[in-house]
């Protein structure tokens, strides 16, 4: 934790002396009274200032944008990270160099692995649940599109040989987007069969 100890005329002044030095509001500090200020003989005589400990509390967003910059340094990557919050919570963009791919992983595993870190770390310095949400390259939006298209080619294939297909095991996520893909349709229906982390998605026709 940073602390800093800050001094004035007062109690209030003290306190905007160290928001000043770290230009943060007020909510971002636990503040701690070391002294109180007092007048002295005559008003002058012996005065004293103000005395005051401010204590940083960690920022959710700030501490979860460290652990990548560490990640990626521990790698021996140069990545840039842009941050945005939206109604669910965080999204970090990751953007870099061809290495990138070694933070992207297989299928996007290793992407995947440093989000579920990452909610965790956010989750540690935060009051209230924080949902993290990690890209790179825009992986996220790639990938998507890929179980889309797999989601339709497969479906095509049951409707012409009426037998079931049994995907490779996905993650929660990635089962979602092809669930949704063929949730309306037609002639196909799909479910999940398994245990984690070997779940699948089924393919089937409609009955």
């Amino acid at each position: 934790m940073k602390k800093i100890i800050a001094s004035g005329k007062t109690m209030n002044d003290a306190v905007q002396k160290g928001l000043a030095q770290w230009q943060v509001s007020e909510e971002r500090v636990r503040i701690t009274v070391l002294e109180h200020p007092t007048k002295g003989l005559f008003g002058l005589i012996g005065a004293k200032e103000a005395k005051v400990e401010l204590e940083l509390i960690p920022d959710a967003a700030e501490e979860t944008e460290k652990f990548f910059q560490n990640v990626a340094r521990t790698m021996g990557l140069s990545v840039t990270i842009e941050r945005r919050q939206t109604r669910d919570g965080w999204v970090y963009e990751l953007a870099g160099g061809e290495d990138l791919g070694m933070l992207i992983g297989r299928r996007g595993q290793t992407l995947d692995a440093l989000q579920y870190l990452a909610n965790i770390v956010a989750n540690r310095y935060s009051d209230s649940h924080q949902r993290i949400v990690l890209d790179a390259e825009n992986f996220r939006e790639r990938r998507r599109k890929t179980l889309e298209e797999l989601a339709e080619r497969l479906a095509a294939r049951v409707i012409r040989t009426h037998k079931e297909v049994v995907l490779e095991p996905m993650s929660p996520a990635e089962r979602k987007v092809i669930h949704a893909k063929l949730q309306n349709h037609s002639k196909v229906r799909t479910f999940s069969k398994g245990d984690e982390p070997y779940r699948r998605v089924v393919i089937s026709v409609k009955s």
